[in-house]
């Protein structure tokens, strides 16, 4: 199957509506993934259909529970959700957030050439990032357990935000450590569906209570 015909269908799947030129774009993409991935070692997946479920599909799931104007992204590496998210939500303003100066040089190289005006990259440590106005919302796909995330990004959480962690299985020890130390516990646990991928993921909306 070429890899336009598995993404084409696992959006479909996911019912997720993005038009043919937003497809080439997420392609477009996942072909500079491969190219850079040559010499920088950018992502651990390398099989290109695995890319199109791990990388694109598995960002893009959580789509339709993104309600904010303003999304920061932890931890992003190759820009992963932000990115994809940035491409198929022209309207949100993503900024991605990576220390690693090669990983942030790839996606300042994936904005310029995929023209995506909506995505701002910060290179630098997360405790030492400060932006001008905090944002509503804090997602990370692979960036810490859920205690050292939110720990490390609370000066970055809008008071009314929400910190959205992408999981796999619900890390069950992970929240009540959370609890205990934060009183945080999530909102909001949603599962996700991600297609052609035989495994549990979840998203988990953590409301900022932390004064």
């Amino acid at each position: 199957m070429s890899l336009a015909l598995k993404l084409e269908q696992g959006l479909k799947q996911a019912g997720l509506d993005i038009s043919a030129e937003k497809q080439q774009q997420l392609l477009a993409y996942l072909a500079l993934i491969q190219k850079w991935n040559k010499v920088h070692n950018l992502t651990a997946v390398r099989d290109p259909e695995q890319m199109v479920i791990l990388h694109l599909l598995d960002s893009l799931v959580v789509m339709p529970h993104i309600k904010v104007k303003r999304l920061l992204d932890v931890g992003s590496g190759a820009g992963l959700p932000g990115i994809p998210l940035a491409i198929c939500m022209p309207d949100l303003q993503v900024t991605t957030l990576d220390s690693n100066q090669k990983k942030a040089s790839f996606m300042r190289q994936a904005k310029a050439e995929l023209g995506l005006s909506n995505l701002e990259v910060v290179s630098t440590r997360v405790e030492q990032y400060q932006p001008a106005e905090k944002f509503e919302a804090v997602i990370s796909r692979a960036f810490s357990d859920l205690s050292l995330f939110v720990k490390l990004t609370q000066h970055l959480c809008a008071a009314s935000g929400n910190w959205l962690a992408m999981k796999g299985v619900v890390p069950e020890d992970e929240l009540h450590e959370l609890k205990a130390k934060t009183g945080i516990e999530p909102s909001v646990v949603v599962a996700l569906e991600v297609p052609f991928l035989d495994a549990q993921r979840h998203l988990l909306f953590l409301p900022n209570k932390i004064q």
